[in-house]
């Protein structure tokens, strides 16, 4: 039933520089401050949260500030990555995300810019195991 993911070899660069930045947010070596989390998203940047509820990017600045005010520490495992090109600097990262009991698939479209990789659009989907 499920496709089978494979990154054209061709982009493989690109999914190792993508796989280091995922989980979006939770890499403090990449920044922890509302300037840093700026940097990392376009301006028009908006996310689908597991919960299926959407999220402006206003909204995440203000949530990633919370967080990282004070003692942060998050346990989780990502794999199954897959790379696929959209169009010119632009690239879809896909792959499962488990935090503790729960396991989510996560998309993000990221767009390479002059100034280092940018977060268009993120989706996070609870996986309901049967």
């Amino acid at each position: 039933m499920e496709p089978a993911l494979i990154t054209d070899p061709a982009l493989l660069g690109v999914l190792e520089e993508l796989k280091a930045r995922e989980p979006i947010f939770h890499h403090p070596e990449l920044g922890t401050t509302r300037a840093d989390f700026e940097r990392m998203m376009v301006q028009d940047f908006w996310e689908v949260g597991a919960s299926g509820r959407c999220y402006a990017r206003e909204y995440v600045l203000t949530e990633l500030e919370k967080r990282y005010a004070g003692e942060y520490k998050d346990v989780w495992e990502a794999t199954d990555f897959h790379c696929r090109k959209l169009a010119e600097d632009v690239y879809l990262l896909t792959y499962t995300l488990l935090q503790g009991p729960r396991k989510t698939r996560r998309s993000t479209i990221w767009q390479r810019t002059p100034a280092g990789w940018r977060i268009v659009f993120h989706q996070g989907t609870i996986v309901q195991d049967s």
